[in-house]
Formats: C-alpha cells, sequence, structure tokens
C-alpha cells in the first residue's frame, strides 16, 4: 500500500508496519508491493486507497495531515475550528466534527501501528514519513481497532542501514521557519538508532486586534527517537519508537460575520483578524508515545508480531465562540487523554492461501472540563460541564485471501468486538471559574447532572471480496463489508433535561441513564471496482462505486437550554438517524509524454474525482418528529475534484521537476442544518512547485512552492448560536430577544455567534534539503 510520485496508489486495507513494504517502480512503471506478505502488483489488489509516498509530499510542499485532503476522494481533513492540533476527519459521508470525549472517532488515525484513540493532537506535521494512506470505508478485519468510515495511515521512515544525517529547512511567507534535522547510524550489527527533531513556526495570517497577538499563528517543537534490532537472518526484528510534540501556537479564533448585537463589535475586514477576548487559559497542546512492534518469522509460512504502545496528551484551550471583547460565550476547555493498547498477530503465506489472525486490545481514558462564560446573561455566570469517559475495548479478527484460480480470488474476513464506557457526567453553574482554571466559584444550586453510568456493546462485522483478473492489466472486484461503532453518554448532557417518565416520582436515575446515552452506530457497504491498464502501462485507473446502509448515525451537538430558570449551555445528542450513502471514486495517472529530453524525462497528468450522493432518510429530532427532509450531511461536498501535471526533466547533474496542480471542492455544509452564515460554496485551489535535486542519489534539493496562488478565502469551520426569526416566547425575563434590526435573535448568549474559520491563504516558500 504505498505509491510513488507520479502513480496513484490502489490498494485494500492490509497489516501496518512491516507487513507494508515499500513499493518499487520497476523500468515499465510497474508497482509491485509485500502488502500482504508476498509480492505482488498493486494493480493486483482489491479495494481502494489513496496513497502518497515521501517524495510525493515533498514535491507538493505538505506541511501537515490537513494538506492531503485536497488529492483524495471524498475526504474531508481538517483543523476542528479553534485549534492547529484537533483533527476533523469525515471519509465518505462518516466523521467527527466535535471533539468532545464519550464519542467514538468515525475515522482512524495511525500513527505507524498505533491507533490515536482521540482526536486531539492528531493534526500531525509531516517529518521523516515514508507515506501516507488513506483508505475508505470500514476497516478493522486485518489490524487495530475497528472503524466505520475508513483509516488515515501515517508511516514513518525506516532507519536505513548507513549511517545518515539529513537537514531540511523551510522559509516562507508569514515568516515561516522550520528546521528538521534527522540522524541515524548502526550500533554494532544487530541494533540501528535515528533521532529527529522539528521546529515549525509562522506568525500569524492575522492578527486578534483586542489581545495584541497573532491569530492562526504555529509554534511547535516535535522529537522523535527510533531503536531498531534485526537479527542476521531478519526471521526476528524489534521496532521501538517514542515521539514528543509540544504545540505552544495561540489560540485560534475566529470571525464574526456580523457585529455583535449587544455591543455593536464589528465585523473586521480581514477573515484572519478577530476581537476575541478570552486568554484564560493559555493554549498549550503537549503529546507523546512510546511503542513496540516485534516480529518473528517462526516458519516459513507463519509470521507472529506484537504492537504494544502508550500515549497521552494534554491540551488547555480557550475558545471564544462569539469572538468579541465581551464574556458573552467564552470556554476556558481542557482536554487530557491516555490509552494502552496492545496487539497480537499471526500472518499465514503460501502459494495460494495468504491470510491474519488478531487480537487487539485498547483501554483509554479521556477527561475534559469546560465553562461556558455567559457574564452577558449575569455578571460572571458560568454554566461549566466535566467529564470522564473510560473505553475498554477487546476484538479478535481474521481475514483470508484464497486463489481459486490464477484468475479468480475469494477473501473472507470478519470481526467480534466488544466495547465498555464508562461515563461520568458533571454539570453545574457558577459565578466565577472553576478550581481547574484557577478561580474560586460560587455554586449556583445543585448540579443539574451527576451521573455514572456504564454501558456495554458488542458486534460482529463480516468482509468479503471477490476479485477477478482477466488479463495481467484488469482486475474487478466486488466487495461487501460492515462497521461498527460503539455507543455511549453523551458528556454535556444535561440529566435535568431528560423527560420524566413517572411523574409521581420525579426524575429517576433511568430518566437520566436514557436520555444521556446513545447507541452504537452501524453501515453496511457495498462496492464494486474496476483497475486497469493500458497503452502500455501509460494509462492507469482505478474505479469503484460504493454503496452504504448507514444506521443509528450519532448526530453530537450543543444547544443554549434553560437549567432552573437560567440561560445555560446543553450538549443534545441523537442517533435516531438512517442515511443512504452512494457515490464514485476515481484515480488516473496518464504519462503524456517520456524520454523526450533523455532518460528520466516525463510529462505527466494524476487525477481523482470523488462523487458522494449522502441523505438522510430518517432524522427525529428531539420534538419527535421527522425532520430529514431539512438535514444535511456534514463536512460532506458532493463533488470533490483534483488534477496535478508533473513533469522531469534531467539538469546539469540534477533533475527539476514541477508540478501545477487545481483541486476543487462543492458546496459544504458544516452542520446538519444548512447555515448561510457558514456553509461554504464551492472553491478551487491552485498550487505550483518546483523542486531541483542535484548531487549522488538526489542528496541536495532546493525548491520553491506557491500554494493557494489565487489566495482563496474559503470556511473550514465555525459555530453559530442564532435563530433568524424573532417570535416566540425569550428564554427568560433576563434574555430578551435583541436583533438591532438584523432579524437574528441569540440562541446563547446576548453578542449573537456566527464566527467562522478559513483555510490556509496564499504561501508562497521556499525548501532546502540535505543528505549525507
Amino acid at each position: 500500500m504505498a505509491a510513488l510520485t507520479s502513480l496513484p496508489a490502489f490498494a485494500q486495507e492490509q497489516p501496518p508496519a512491516d507487513a507494508q513494504a515499500s513499493a518499487e517502480q520497476e523500468g515499465d512503471g510497474e508497482i509491485v508491493v509485500t502488502a500482504r506478505r508476498r509480492e505482488e502488483r498493486l494493480l493486483d489488489v482489491p479495494g481502494a486507497v489513496t496513497a502518497l509516498s515521501a517524495a510525493t509530499l515533498e514535491q507538493q510542499g505538505a506541511i501537515d495531515l490537513t494538506d492531503i485532503q485536497n488529492v483524495t476522494p471524498n475526504t474531508t481533513l481538517k483543523d476542528a475550528r479553534g485549534t492547529n492540533s484537533t483533527l476533523a476527519a469525515f471519509i465518505r459521508g462518516v466523521g467527527q466534527q466535535d471533539p468532545v470525549p464519550g464519542f467514538e472517532a468515525g475515522i482512524g488515525i495511525y500513527l505507524d501501528d498505533v491507533y490515536l484513540n482521540r482526536p486531539q493532537a492528531a493534526v500531525l506535521d509531516i517529518y521523516d514519513v515514508e507515506r501516507i494512506e488513506v483508505l475508505r470505508g470500514p476497516q478493522g478485519t486485518l489490524y487495530g481497532r475497528n472503524t466505520i468510515g475508513g483509516a488515515v495511515k501515517y508511516v514513518t521512515k525506516r532507519l536505513p542501514d548507513a549511517p545518515t544525517l539529513s537537514v531540511k529547512g523551510t522559509y516562507g511567507s508569514y515568516k515561516q521557519a522550520d528546521l528538521v534535522v534527522s540522524a541515524s547510524a548502526p550500533i554494532g550489527s544487530l541494533f540501528k538508532l535515528g533521532l529527529s527533531g522539528a521546529r515549525l513556526t509562522r506568525d500569524g495570517f492575522g492578527e486578534n486586534r483586542n489581545l495584541g497577538i497573532d491569530n492562526y499563528n504555529k509554534d511547535v517543537w516535535a522529537a522523535r527517537g527510533t531503536l531498531e534490532f534485526e537479527t542476521p537472518d531478519k526471521a526476528m526484528s524489534i521496532r521501538i519508537t517514542g515521539d514528543y510534540t509540544h504545540d505552544k501556537s495561540n489560540a485560534r479564533n475566529g470571525h464574526r460575520l456580523f457585529a455583535g448585537l449587544l455591543t455593536g463589535s464589528p465585523s473586521l475586514g480581514d477573515v484572519f483578524d478577530t476581537n476575541a477576548g478570552l486568554a484564560n487559559p493559555k493554549n498549550d497542546i503537549e503529546a507523546g508515545g512510546i511503542s513496540m512492534t516485534a516480529s518473528a518469522d517462526v516458519s516459513d509460512h507463519i509470521t507472529l508480531r506484537s504492537v504494544s504502545a502508550y500515549r497521552e496528551d494534554t491540551s488547555y484551550t480557550p475558545i471564544d465562540f462569539d469572538s468579541t471583547p465581551s464574556v458573552d460565550v467564552d470556554v476556558p476547555a481542557y482536554y487530557k487523554n491516555n490509552q494502552t493498547s496492545q496487539e497480537f498477530q499471526l500472518l499465514y503465506s503460501s502459494e495460494k492461501l495468504n491470510g491474519i489472525l488478531g487480537y487487539y486490545y485498547l483501554g483509554a481514558k479521556a477527561t475534559t472540563g469546560f465553562g461556558v462564560l455567559l457574564s452577558t446573561t449575569a455578571p460572571g455566570f458560568n454554566a461549566y460541564t466535566a467529564g470522564d469517559v473510560r473505553t475498554e475495548t477487546s476484538s479478535i479478527y481474521g481475514d483470508f485471501t484464497y486463489d481459486i484460480t490464477p484468475m479468480l480470488s475469494l477473501t473472507l474476513g470478519g470481526r467480534y468486538t466488544w466495547d465498555q464506557r464508562q461515563s461520568y457526567v458533571f454539570k453545574a453553574s457558577y459565578f466565577g471559574l472553576t478550581p481547574d482554571f484557577g478561580g474560586t466559584p460560587i455554586a449556583v444550586g445543585a448540579p443539574s447532572t451527576n451521573f455514572r453510568g456504564t454501558a456495554n456493546f458488542k458486534r460482529f462485522t463480516p468482509r468479503a471480496t471477490v476479485s477477478f483478473k482477466p488479463s495481467d492489466s484488469h482486475m474487478v472486484y466486488a466487495s461487501y463489508s460492515e462497521g461498527f461503532k460503539g455507543g455511549g453518554f453523551d458528556p454535556r448532557g444535561s440529566g435535568a433535561s431528560a423527560p420524566i417518565s413517572n411523574a409521581s416520582a420525579g426524575r429517576t436515575y433511568q430518566d437520566i441513564y436514557n436520555y444521556l446515552s446513545f447507541d452504537p452506530e452501524t453501515v453496511k457497504s457495498y462496492e464494486i471496482g474496476w483497475k486497469g491498464a493500458a497503452f502500455d502501462r501509460r494509462l492507469t485507473w482505478a474505479l469503484d462505486g460504493f454503496y452504504s446502509d448507514y444506521s443509528n448515525v450519532q448526530i453530537p451537538g450543543s444547544v443554549g437550554c434553560l437549567i432552573g430558570g437560567v440561560q445555560s449551555f446543553c450538549g443534545i445528542t441523537t442517533n435516531a438517524a438512517k442515511a443512504d450513502i452512494k457515490g464514485v471514486e476515481l484515480e488516473t495517472n496518464a504519462v503524456l509524454a517520456r524520454g523526450f529530453a533523455g532518460p528520466g524525462s516525463n510529462i505527466a497528468f494524476v487525477g481523482a474525482l470523488g462523487y458522494i450522493d449522502a441523505k438522510y432518510k430518517r432524522f427525529i429530532g428531539p420534538t419527535g418528529v421527522d425532520v430529514s427532509d431539512v438535514r444535511v450531511f456534514q463536512n460532506t461536498p458532493d463533488w470533490t475534484l483534483s488534477g496535478t501535471l508533473n513533469a522531469a526533466l534531467p539538469l546539469g547533474d540534477g533533475d527539476l521537476t514541477g508540478a501545477f496542480g487545481a483541486s476543487y471542492r462543492s458546496l459544504t455544509h458544516q452542520f446538519e442544518t444548512a447555515s448561510p452564515f457558514l456553509d461554504q460554496p464551492g472553491y478551487t485551489l491552485l498550487d505550483a512547485h518546483l523542486v531541483y535535486s542535484f548531487g549522488e542519489g538526489g542528496r541536495y534539493s532546493i525548491g520553491i512552492h506557491g500554494k493557494n496562488l489565487t489566495d482563496e478565502r474559503y470556511k473550514t469551520g465555525g459555530y453559530q448560536y442564532i435563530r433568524t426569526d424573532i417570535a416566540g416566547t425569550p428564554l427568560n425575563a433576563a434574555f430578551q430577544p435583541i436583533t438591532n434590526g438584523t432579524g437574528y435573535v441569540p440562541t446563547l448568549g446576548r453578542e449573537g455567534v456566527a464566527t467562522a474559520f478559513y483555510g490556509n491563504p496564499r504561501q508562497i516558500f521556499g525548501t532546502f534539503s540535505l543528505k549525507f
């Protein structure tokens, strides 16, 4: 499952780490992989994945994980609103936008073999990477955690046999200044040691005019260490890796889309500027972990593997929803996560039968606390929420492919998962900050929620694939797979909002349990595909069509609510939703010219197209009414297209490579309800890159990169707590409608929250690299 610079990747989910050997590009353009513990052409592996090699990522000037969404069909990878480090990921309509604990991610993020259980600190900066893969559709019969929508795998480089030292630097727009230094060396005949460090900085795209600090800046330290052991016969290997990241960037704050209704705080002319006032706590994210992968060939047919890991991260971040100096909807927040995972695999390979049996365990703890400061409603008022979610999950899985004939193969797989969720949900009203943010609050009445609950879920999810190769250059396949995502409890939900089942007895524990809990969601996915090559492999393609039956869709959200007659902030979750998702994906590569200026010269076009039709068939809202006809899929544009024209030309003692690319995303909704404020109409981004590599083996390189050349302004997220009608009863006597002639009525706070976050503006930067 790897791809080289000018070739699209076509592959299925595969064992991670050392089971995934690098691809080799032969002289005729053939790609050979050992992804399933045997050498085979990528063309012969059923299923679809977009994979980008280190060379491709360098050529495209990729900075972090979110950069790859522009060249990946039906995929959204973005910073989650107010941070640089929290990832919101969607594939084929499945994902999670709000990073609160209690909800399993719809998309699995892997750092090498290790599944990252939480989205905090998951926007991985790209350095020392071998490749990044995006797998679409349910995953889980071959490795790691079961995920319902897909997986993104960040695979780091293996250490070379000889001593190496490499330096890569970047300098560009907004004083971007990055430096990555990596070194490795053998220790004796059996061990290798590698160390790398990165310093990644950039001034803000805009300014916080109220606090006098940069907005959208970057201030990151990162490091990684690797120790590898391998016996001379390569029958046994051990790889230990550790990584650490410290992100001290300022909190990102959004752009107000209209003036504040209470104070008139303006909508600023530059969308990257803000007047946000919250500065406590100071934004600070630390993340890291350690893992060990051990592999042993116990016979000619059987390999045993163990993957052990521990990870933790802590995020302190201020979120100013209203982006004004008012203490209106200001959220001091922290997230603390840790996880321990263990995986055992048995891989079997033979002439006709190849496959894997595995066991996976994950124990994780996610703790969060955040206040919602509503001083405009009542001076010093704080609607505080805290939660603790503990997850224990175990799975057994297997996946085997049998070659019935040289042309016909059958793959059968399955996974049985046991999930347990233990949750603590606490919600109370205070005057003043809580102790976790340095305050001494005064309680306002009794807590509205003080709940502990446990829920258990189990599910068998099968997978089956039939592939047929009528010729050496063509393969067709059909597959069926199921995905499962466990349920849990809404960590922001209010027990006071639970319906009372027995009026004489009042609200019972079971009432609150039923209100806060949500059920697992499931998907049944059908896919057909055709991979082919023509014109002496100058043209290759991978075409697939898919249909998903998506049930019990978990929809987390938050609203303004009343607790004790006072305006507050509450989570609200529904999974009374059912949807159908269908679509088409095409990835193709066309070599337009080859050898026109000597060996190694070529011109090629790489394209990707995704179309998706995702519709809710049922969506039962809080009032019990089906509102599916006015609900849409978030972060799922109907169309995603990209095309890149690549050229390589020998020049002097080196090679000059250039690329010009365009990517298009159609109308994108930020939430399940269409919003004239936050929805992003279709837009196109243009990029261009020029890199010259010279010296033995491309030892030196210099490059210049331009991204978003037309300086497009496009929304990637936002917050909205307003309605556009002024009818109805005010929430309470202290909360009278404020419209200031706009017709907008706040539903939380009094300024009116409609703030947007934007993708990066035009950036021009130069790069250099040295390898010794």
